[in-house]
């Protein structure tokens, strides 16, 4: 009996352990590291947290718009209610994620005053001291 309430407490605490909801981040991908960017302007609306995984020079122009939602509408050119963030894995290369620079693709899926809204930014991204940063938004290349 003792080892069934045992092996039950170590699953209870594991599930407890599991529904964690802080977003954890590895800067070992420069995908990762992008998204959390993203996170942090769009779903957190932080714009101090986003600022950490900018280089100084985005960082500059980014505090220069004073909140996230500025920054957002005004340089990005895009505005959501709720999104959700994914990186386009379908045609990255290997060999941009050895070196030190690498070009991303960020798909945005969400929903502005009730309409569903699709779109897709790349940024270029720079690794130094072992961490991935953003280091310019691309225009989009579509846009009218």
């Amino acid at each position: 009996m003792k080892k069934i309430v045992t092996l039950l407490s170590l699953i209870i605490c594991l599930f407890t352990l599991g529904c964690n909801d802080d977003i954890k981040v590895s800067s070992d991908s420069p995908g990762d590291s992008a998204a959390a960017y993203f996170d942090a302007l769009y779903n957190q609306q932080d714009l101090q947290k986003a600022t950490a995984y900018a280089t100084p020079r985005l960082t500059r122009i980014m505090k220069s718009y004073g909140t996230a939602k500025q920054f957002a509408r005004n340089l990005i050119n895009m505005q959501y209610d709720e999104v959700i963030i994914e990186v386009d894995r379908s045609n990255t290369s290997l060999r941009e994620q050895y070196g030190d620079k690498a070009k991303i693709n960020i798909v945005f899926t969400g929903y502005i005053n009730g309409k569903k809204v699709d779109e897709m930014r790349s940024v270029n991204m720079i690794h130094t001291k072992g961490k991935w940063y953003v280091d310019k938004i691309l225009a989009d290349p579509y846009a009218r």
